[in-house]
């Protein structure tokens, strides 16, 4: 996508907003909002707590955006902000919160896959096959330490590479794919049990 001339880089956005130009942070907001508030609903699961989590994140990069270098691109910094945030919520609630693969994969389809991923088919135990092995998947990832849930979601909801998500996690990309390893490993034993019973 080309970007349009008449709109301001972030570049220009960030150097006006960090001298105290609310205007300028506002459109930084309207520009990246949806792609926060994603990312949020991908770790939370739920609406009210990714809204929260998403102004969180806006209000948190506010405070600190003289503190932005542009080392990685603001979009990255945020992502950052967001999945700091995120695990601490995890972390403070002492608990794991469910990840709706329901809500995760319609996200990201055009209607057509919609219809696919939605449709139950011929036959009706088919739809709640599909429930039931969502439902196992969700309780899977919601027994996932903060940090492994963290790298999941970045890799196979973001669709990150292991360099982004390294950037965005604040590890090196040998901490990423240990991670990813050990999760997956989890997922699979979790999801064994389950289905060798």
């Amino acid at each position: 996508m080309i970007p349009d001339p008449q709109e301001p880089a972030d570049a220009d956005l960030i150097r006006h907003a960090a001298r105290g130009d609310k205007a300028a942070y506002e459109v930084l907001v309207k520009r990246h909002y949806q792609k926060i508030f994603s990312l949020a609903m991908n770790m939370v699961q739920n609406e009210a707590d990714a809204l929260d989590l998403a102004q969180e994140t806006f209000v948190k990069a506010w405070r600190n955006l003289g503190k932005f270098r542009g080392q990685s691109s603001f979009t990255t910094w945020l992502h950052r902000i967001t999945v700091n945030l995120g695990i601490d919520l995890f972390r403070k609630r002492k608990h794991r919160i469910e990840i709706g693969l329901d809500r995760v994969l319609p996200a990201r389809e055009n209607e057509a896959d919609r219809a696919r991923i939605t449709d139950p088919g011929p036959h009706p135990s088919a739809g709640l096959q599909r429930r039931e092995l969502r439902e196992t998947i969700n309780q899977a990832l919601a027994r996932l330490s903060p940090e492994h849930r963290a790298v999941i979601v970045l890799r196979e909801f973001e669709e990150m590479d292991y360099n982004q998500i390294a950037e965005t996690v604040g590890c090196s990309t040998g901490t990423v794919m240990s991670r990813l390893f050990y999760a997956r490993r989890h997922l699979q034993k979790l999801l064994r049990d389950k289905y060798e019973r």
